[in-house]
């Protein structure tokens, strides 16, 4: 749906996810993000030892506002957005969704994009020795992303203070 037009979207409009995987205590651990196009802010997030539709579910619910007001989310075809608990969370709130073509980043762009900067800015070298000291650096780490890190796509403004300033 999106046609890799990821730009002039609406607050929650569109919101596009992936998911990552980080090292800890000698486990993977599974990371879902959403990410708003508007202002390219992560709204939720959520950590689980399993790479399933229950983490993406989780990270639904843990929005700060109602899903309804997201009109597409788009994601690649991985089995953890593509199955039928995702489908009728997404129906019930009347959420179009829209999927990459398979083997093809491109059409995710922002999600890799996001993942990539956290993979580097928090992740890398880093070890991890338990899932409660991650959650608190990834806490810290959202909200310097969200408030402080500013984004050239932004006008060199933070998610925050881009959409204080120009949504309606």
């Amino acid at each position: 749906m999106l046609n890799q037009d990821f730009d002039n979207y609406k607050l929650h409009e569109v919101v596009v996810s992936d998911l990552t995987y980080v090292w800890i205590n000698n486990q993977w651990y599974y990371v879902c993000l959403l990410i708003d196009l508007f202002n390219r802010e992560i709204i939720s997030y959520d950590i689980s030892s399993h790479k399933d539709a229950k983490l993406v579910e989780s990270t639904f619910n843990k929005l700060n506002f109602s899903l309804e007001n997201i009109k597409i989310f788009h994601t690649d075809q991985g089995s953890e957005f593509n199955n039928s608990t995702i489908y009728k969370l997404l129906t019930k709130n009347n959420v179009q969704k829209s999927y990459s073509k398979p083997g093809y980043p491109y059409d995710n762009a922002v999600a890799e994009s996001t993942y990539k900067i956290l993979k580097t800015e928090l992740v890398k070298n880093k070890k991890f020795k338990s899932i409660e000291e991650f959650k608190l650096e990834l806490f810290d780490y959202v909200n310097w992303y969200n408030n402080t890190r500013i984004h050239s796509k932004l006008n060199y403004l933070s998610p925050i203070q881009y959409k204080n300033l120009y949504s309606i």
